[in-house]
């Protein structure tokens, strides 16, 4: 059974060793991939998000999720999140499960719609599991990710509606 909750601060090291993996590949989100830890530390845990963790039953931290207004002022009734899952726990259901948690959290904080800015063409998995969950393609960047493999690549911006205006 998996567990969300709010992330603590003792919690950055097991965080930290979700986040160090995917960073550093480069492939999936556009931080730097020689990102200092405490640089990712205070974006991660910013006091202007929510972090959550996913963790087992025995606790273990198997994904992490921000959640924040994706603009400021006139924009802040749109929700944005990333979300990162540990190597291990890939396939498992947890990014599934912790976009489901967003969406409610979200709704919960008032937010009515939630957008994801930048998605990498490239991540397939990820592009199909937000379109699983009622997630549009609204936007293509053409060209607007440099891939460690594959080059540029496209991103895509992606809306969900979450409840009336």
């Amino acid at each position: 059974m998996l567990q969300l909750r709010l992330a603590e601060t003792a919690d950055w090291p097991a965080i930290w060793s979700v986040l160090e993996p995917t960073f550093r590949r480069g492939d999936t989100y556009t931080f730097a991939t020689d990102i200092p830890e405490d640089e990712a530390r205070s974006l991660w845990l910013n006091p202007r998000l929510a972090t959550y963790v996913a963790c087992d039953t025995q606790g273990a931290v198997l994904g992490t999720y921000v959640l924040k207004a994706n603009q400021p002022g006139q924009g802040a009734h749109v929700a944005n999140c990333g979300y990162v899952v540990s190597d291990a726990a890939r396939g498992l259901g947890v990014a599934s499960a912790m976009c489901e948690h967003s969406q409610r959290e979200a709704v919960a904080r008032g937010f009515l719609a939630m957008q994801f800015n930048f998605v990498v063409s490239a991540n397939a998995p990820a592009v199909h599991l937000w379109q699983k969950l009622g997630f549009a393609i609204v936007g293509t960047l053409p060209g607007a990710f440099r891939h460690p493999r594959q080059g540029f690549v496209d991103a895509f911006v992606m809306y969900k509606q979450l409840q009336p205006a």
